[in-house]
């Protein structure tokens, strides 16, 4: 069945420390992430009821975001558009809130410079960070420093392993178990339940790589049976990659059924190895996740069979749930948005709403 979520927020977004908040506004527009693209709308603020962060409980002390020093972190090298127009979207959000002085890193993929970068952010007086992290662990020497100085820390599309309100705000980002067991429905509509299946894997060390892996297991094992996963290999979230482990699997099993990618980058790889091995489109049945305008496209064209999106706009989300925080709300550790779904039935006429 068909899940598609209008991915908007119009104005404020909902954000409760208990229970679930929807929308069904729909926000449309060239820009790859800034005000004008279609929104992420609040699926479900987590965590126990009335253990929410306080700046009180943080400890630190309220500031003015638009005069204060925002930093933000970047972790890949942004040819990946799902990079492009997460930067975009907080540069757009905080050029639409006059917020005057937002600092922006990027790590270009390598984590020691993450660390390094966040930490001249904090030397260089920033009040409040958000981080989209490389890897989920090894943030000890940035969060002891971030504690020391009261700077609340939120973190985007990826989670930290550390303690909430104690190290860091808030995560915000997709249910990534919940996409894995999405693209395992598509690829199970797409096989008729049965055939041989390989996963381009994400990039080790992060959550987002683990959980939609799991996801994805869990749903093909309960559902279909008869769908056998018999290739793993990490394509590390980038399409160069992606595409040289397809044409090692096409060599080792030129009969494969299905690829699940566990982002758009690689399955454009994929589609690349299969086109150069003289694969038909649909000859193998592609599933990924994010939403790039390039893999709706190909959906489109035939050679990838379905996309659950990861939306990548988290602007508004991030600078409002800093504002609530600083008004005194209480923030739950996880807030979850929802994402849509593309397939044949939508995807050309969605191709504006992609990124």
């Amino acid at each position: 069945m068909l899940r598609y979520r209008a991915a908007a927020l119009l104005g404020a977004a909902t954000l409760l420390v208990s229970g679930c908040a929807k929308s069904e506004n729909t926000a449309t527009g060239p820009a790859p992430g800034g005000s004008d693209a279609p929104q992420q709308v609040v699926e479900s603020p987590t965590g126990p009821a009335g253990a929410g962060c306080t700046i009180a409980r943080q400890g630190a002390t309220a500031f003015d975001l638009k005069t204060a020093v925002v930093g933000f972190s970047q972790s890949e090298k942004e040819a990946n558009p799902f990079r492009i127009a997460e930067t975009q979207s907080i540069k757009d959000e905080a050029a639409r809130l006059g917020i005057a002085n937002l600092k922006v890193t990027n790590a270009q993929s390598q984590f020691a410079k993450q660390i390094s970068d966040v930490q001249q952010l904090i030397a260089q007086g920033a009040r409040l960070l958000v981080i989209a992290p490389l890897n989920s662990d090894g943030w000890e020497p940035v969060l002891q420093q971030a504690a020391a100085k009261k700077v609340p820390i939120i973190t985007i599309d990826r989670r930290i392993n550390a303690r909430h309100c104690a190290d860091f705000l808030t995560f915000i980002g997709s249910d990534f178990v919940e996409q894995g067991r999405r693209a395992a429905d598509q690829m199970i509509e797409a096989l008729g339940g049965k055939g041989e299946v390989a996963i381009l894997l994400g990039a080790p060390g992060n959550n987002v790589t683990t959980e939609r892996t799991q996801g994805f297991k869990e749903q093909v094992a309960a559902k279909a049976p008869d769908i056998e996963i018999t290739f793993e290999q990490t394509g590390e979230f980038a399409r160069e990659k992606g595409q040289q482990v397809t044409e090692q699997l096409i060599q080792s099993n030129p009969d494969i059924d299905g690829i699940y990618a566990e982002n758009d980058e690689m399955a454009l790889g994929a589609v690349t190895a299969l086109k150069g091995a003289g694969k038909q489109a649909g000859d193998v049945k592609i599933v990924s996740i994010d939403g790039t305008r390039g893999a709706v496209q190909g959906i489109v064209d035939g050679w990838i069979f379905g996309v659950i999106e990861s939306n990548p706009r988290f602007g508004r989300l991030a600078f409002e749930t800093a504002a609530k925080f600083l008004n005194g709300e209480a923030i739950p550790e996880k807030v979850v948005i929802s994402d849509r779904e593309y397939d044949a039935a939508n995807a050309e006429a969605s191709l504006g709403q992609a990124y």
